[in-house]
């Protein structure tokens, strides 16, 4: 009576509304010497991309099979806009050195002409 059952994937979202992505019903045949023994079975789904930022909030998958329901932990999707951006700092590094170097080259230049200026 367990070998049949049914697999539902749904995400609710940050209004708390439940919504459908995928059904489907498996038939699942005990092999010869396993009847009466705990079996787990992997199923994997694939969500496609997001398409906008209304995507985000907690996805789940749960089965159902003679009048018990198992839900999973979820997992929590955030959606933005613009996607993962990697920060770079190349353009601060180059003008932090470029600033550093002006200054070192202004003094320099100052404590050589009040050095010239001292001697003279």
């Amino acid at each position: 009576k367990y070998t049949t059952f049914s697999i539902f994937y749904y995400w609710i979202n940050s209004l708390d509304q439940k919504n459908s992505i995928y059904s489907r019903s498996e038939n699942v045949a005990i092999p010869s010497g396993k009847e009466n023994k705990t079996a787990t079975i992997s199923y994997n789904h694939r969500i496609m991309p997001l398409e906008n930022t209304s995507s985000t909030g907690t996805y789940y998958c749960e089965v159902k099979w003679n009048g018990i329901q198992k839900t999973g932990k979820g997992v929590f999707v955030l959606a933005r806009d613009t996607g993962y951006v990697e920060t770079s700092y190349r353009w601060e590094i180059l003008i932090t050195l470029t600033v550093f170097l002006a200054a070192l080259s202004i003094t320099a230049t100052a404590l050589l002409l009040w050095r010239r200026k001292a001697s003279c």
